[in-house]
């Protein structure tokens, strides 16, 4: 289960987009979630894939990771699917009984909304495989700067988000040996309907929940002692640079989404 956890992890490499500056990554991944509502006919269907998979390869990642990334959703995916083909009229209708409706149009808008949600989740997985947690943390700082004039505690979101993915390891290392000790204990975490498996998840995530409290309360306890202040102005030990490379990129992204505006 812990090896299928793809959230904040980070592979390193020295491909193309792994020297991209954090926060050109960040933008085009929050602009790419727009652009996929764009997509609403075979030509922009292709075209995005084709863009998709292009920037999968850049990676230099194998293809095998991202489906992993898919894998704990997919459940969460097909249930939406469900959802638009059973109860989405208009088009011919090939069956009807009472509210449920399966038509032409439902069965196209269910295909659409799988595909907006894999790449959507295979985008997100390329930002986070190449982009290293405390760099992702310095960009979503960097991009909420202009938002400290409107008295925003951006110094203070800026920590909690580096915390908590600096934590993410050691929360996914924490969980496995809480799995581990069940095991020991004979739980079988892989027996059982949904429900069973879900009773069985409920040991975990107490002394989980537990432990975080806990060290989350050191953490605050060493802070203190060291007079830290989250309203201090102070300078950076990370900086980051943008670089011809991140100018290139992002204008390769907004033509992708002009030409699927036109398209």
């Amino acid at each position: 289960m812990i090896d299928k956890l793809i959230l904040g992890r980070y592979v390193p490499g020295d491909s193309f987009l792994h020297r991209l500056d954090p926060r050109a990554k960040l933008v085009m991944g929050l602009l790419y979630i727009g652009i996929l509502f764009l997509v609403d006919n075979w030509i922009t269907t292709f075209l995005i894939i084709f863009f998709t998979f292009l920037v999968v390869v850049l990676t230099r990642i194998k293809v095998n990771v991202f489906i992993k990334g898919i894998r704990p959703l997919i459940w969460l995916i097909l249930f939406t699917v469900v959802m638009q083909l059973l109860f989405t009229g208009g088009g011919e209708v090939y069956f009807q009984w009472g509210a449920i409706t399966i038509s032409s149009f439902g069965i196209a808008n269910g295909a659409l909304v799988f595909l907006r949600f894999t790449l959507l989740i295979v985008m997100s997985t390329v930002v986070t495989l190449t982009t290293k947690p405390m760099d992702l943390a310095d960009a979503i700082s960097y991009l909420l700067k202009p938002f400290s004039y409107l008295r925003m505690p951006v110094q203070d979101i800026a920590l909690m988000l580096t915390v908590s993915m600096r934590f993410i390891p050691t929360l996914m290392e924490e969980t496995d040996k809480i799995m581990k000790a069940q095991r020991a204990r004979g739980v079988d975490f892989g027996e059982g309907n949904i429900f069973e498996q879900m009773k069985k998840i409920v040991p975990v995530f107490i002394p989980l929940f537990v432990s975080s409290f806990n060290r989350a309360e050191d953490l605050a306890n060493a802070m203190e002692v060291r007079g830290y202040e989250g309203d201090a102005k102070r300078t950076r030990f990370r900086l980051l640079h943008w670089h011809g490379i991140d100018a290139i990129a992002f204008l390769v992204f907004i033509a992708v989404t002009v030409c699927l505006w036109l398209l």
